[in-house]
């Protein structure tokens, strides 16, 4: 374990030493995902994140993983929804209220909203790829008139992935948004659309010239939906993803998560189509 200050920074915490959080509240989102709901153990915290980055949440004994930002709140609340496929996420799955995890961060650049002010926004959420993108909706919503036309196009699977499902449902009670949901397939109790978020972009209602995308969610599915997108009029500066990849230390030290010239840690995790596009056509970048 890392000594727990960095000497020459006067007693300040090290950025590689993990904060304890303590686990107020778990909610069950699906069969294999969970949403946490983090506080601080005393006053010792890690900065308030902005919308997109991540932090490495710790689970004593097993390890670390990357996990992007849900929600928070000024008293150092975090929000992160995790998905078990892994031994430290299945760590991560189990804990109850009271448990004690790590945390450090914030890392990465996150959704650059200012630059969207004044312009339509489409969010494109696919399967997990909901939670990163929540706290910008939820800002969307504290700052309405500071944007157009918003459309939210989310995605999964299967209505059994969706997650947030009711809070999902309130967000249609609006009539200052449009969203669509759709489900890659589903069985005869289902009354929403079927078919991937791609196929719901042709029924989406923005001006290409002053429009502003946020994407996030597989790869493939995020490469299929800048392409319709770039080919409904949007910029492809316009246009922006989340290269949530498989990182370890964080700070772009490992280079686990080196992405051509870029580490995604580091000069992500949220990056500009344009500059990324290339990159995205190779197999095995």
């Amino acid at each position: 374990m890392l000594a727990e200050t960095d000497p020459g920074a006067s007693g300040a915490p090290h950025p590689l030493a993990p904060v304890p959080y303590s686990v107020r509240a778990v909610a069950t989102e699906t069969p294999d995902t969970t949403t946490l709901v983090l506080e601080p153990v005393g006053s010792r915290r890690i900065g308030r994140p902005t919308p997109g980055q991540f932090v490495m949440l710790y689970a004593f004994g097993v390890g670390e993983s990357p996990i992007g930002v849900a929600g928070g709140n000024s008293d150092g609340q975090l929000v992160h929804t995790v998905r078990n496929v892994g031994k430290v996420t299945n760590a991560l799955s189990h804990l109850t209220p009271g448990d004690t995890v790590g945390v450090r961060g914030p890392y990465g650049h996150g959704w650059p909203i200012a630059e969207a002010t004044g312009r339509d926004l489409v969010i494109v959420a696919g399967g997990l790829g909901l939670p990163p993108l929540r706290p910008v909706i939820y800002q969307l919503f504290a700052h309405r008139e500071s944007y157009g036309r918003v459309e939210i196009i989310y995605g999964a699977r299967t209505p059994k992935d969706l997650v947030y499902y009711d809070e999902v449902q309130s967000w249609r009670r609006r009539n200052d948004l449009r969203l669509q949901v759709t489900v890659d397939a589903a069985g005869r109790d289902w009354y929403g659309d079927v078919g991937v978020v791609t196929t719901r972009l042709p029924d989406a209602r923005f001006d290409a010239g002053r429009t502003t995308a946020f994407v996030c969610g597989p790869e493939i599915m995020m490469r299929l939906t800048a392409q319709a997108l770039v080919g409904r009029g949007v910029a492809p500066d316009g246009v922006w993803i989340s290269m949530e990849r498989n990182m370890k230390c964080a700070v772009g030290f490992c280079g686990h998560c080196q992405f051509g010239p870029s580490f995604v840690c580091r000069d992500g995790p949220v990056l500009r189509y344009d500059r990324v596009a290339p990159l995205l056509r190779l197999r095995e970048v």
